[in-house]
Formats: C-alpha cells, structure tokens, sequence
C-alpha cells in the first residue's frame, strides 16, 4: 500500500524512454503563437497581463543591473507555474516534485549569480561571509557558518519545493483513498472527507502557485545581494 502512494513521483516511461522532458514542454504549447496581431483573444490578453504582473513583481526589488535577468526569471516563473498547477490534474506527472529536476533549475542560477557578484564586485560579495564588527575570536567560525549557509541556497530552494509539493500529492491521495474506502461503510464520513479534499485541493493550487513564486523571488534575492 505504501508503495502505491509513491508510485505517482516515478517518472512514467514510454518503451524504455523516459516522458519527464514531454511533461516539461507540455506547459510551452499553451502559449499561443504569435501573429499578426500583439493580441489576438482574450486568452493572450490574459497571459500577457499575468506575464506584466510577474515581471514587475519580481522587477521590483532589484535595480537596473539586475533587470538583465528579466526574461531568465519570468521564463523560469512561468515553467514552474504550469508545471506545479498541470500536476494537480488526473493522471499526470509533476516533473518538480523530483529533487534532481529540482536541483538541476536551483543550482546553475544560483552559481550565476555567485559568479556575477564576484567578477563585478569581488570585495562587497566576500564582505558577506563575515559581518562588520565581528570580534577577532568569531572570525574563523563565523566564516565558517557563512559559507556554510552560502552553499546550501541552492539545496535549500530545490528541497523546499520538492518537499511542499509532494506533502500536497500525498495528502491528497491519502484522502481520496479513504474517502472512496468509507463510502459503502460510513456515506456521511465520506461525504465530509470528500469536502476536505475538495478544500484541500484548493489549497494545493495556491501552494502551487506561492511555491514558484517563492523559488524564482529567493533567486532574485540573492541575485540582488550581488549585484
């Protein structure tokens, strides 16, 4: 019964050859193709305000250097908001609540922006492993942990999204089960645990939703420490 529960986070496999890259690509065909027009329907008006509101709030605590990195992180807030919110489906893969895929978007980013700090600004980007007025004897051990917490960044943004959406599959999957268990032995507890999964899914689409918004602004974060 167990493994049942974990089956769903296997990659699914089609004569041998995994489907996680078509289950990554899948969000870029519900953008529809440019044409003639900027807007064609209603459904472009809406993703290109929704595009405007992400840029500009992922925009907003950087300064003018660090807006290079516009179209890498609404790009990114984008793949991982479909990919979070297409899971939530029937019958479908969620590609992010794999920690290597996880890992793979988290740590080449945030080793660019490691990168960027020390080739423009080499002094203040070394000045962060150890706050001023630090007594002589914490030198050493307060380097020590800096870097410590330096490194694990990107650790911490791949766990943080892998564990909060597969907390949410397995909730939701727990519940369903023992909804449909009780239906035939106890109708009203079934019909009540029904409800809780029906505002139990609710709350996954905004986690979803929070959880890609919280990995792309932590990146922008620490994009805006080095710049």
């Amino acid at each position: 019964m167990n493994l049942s529960f974990f089956d769903q986070f296997t990659s699914p496999c089609l004569l041998g050859v995994p489907l996680i890259l078509l289950s990554m690509l899948f969000p870029a065909l519900l953008i529809p193709s440019p044409g003639s027009r900027w807007i064609t329907n209603r459904l472009s008006t809406l993703q290109s305000w929704c595009i405007d509101l992400i840029t500009k709030q992922l925009m907003t605590p950087l300064n003018k250097d660090g807006h290079k990195w516009a179209l890498i992180l609404t790009s990114l807030m984008i793949l991982l908001l479909s990919i979070n919110l297409l899971g939530l489906l029937p019958y479908t893969f969620t590609p992010t609540t794999q920690l290597s895929m996880n890992m793979a978007l988290a740590f080449p980013l945030w080793l660019a922006t490691l990168l960027t700090g020390l080739r423009n600004q080499p002094s203040a980007s070394l000045g962060h492993l150890l706050p001023e007025g630090t007594p002589t004897p914490l030198i050493p051990a307060l380097i020590l942990i800096e870097t410590t917490s330096l490194l694990i960044r990107p650790l911490a943004l791949g766990v943080r999204l892998t564990a909060n959406l597969t907390a949410g599959h397995l909730l939701i999957q727990l519940i369903s089960t023992a909804s449909t268990a009780l239906l035939s032995i106890m109708p009203a507890i079934s019909i009540l645990t029904t409800t809780i999964l029906l505002l139990l899914t609710i709350l996954e689409v905004a986690v979803a939703m929070i959880q890609a918004y919280v990995f792309v602004l932590l990146l922008s974060l620490y994009l805006q420490e080095n710049i």
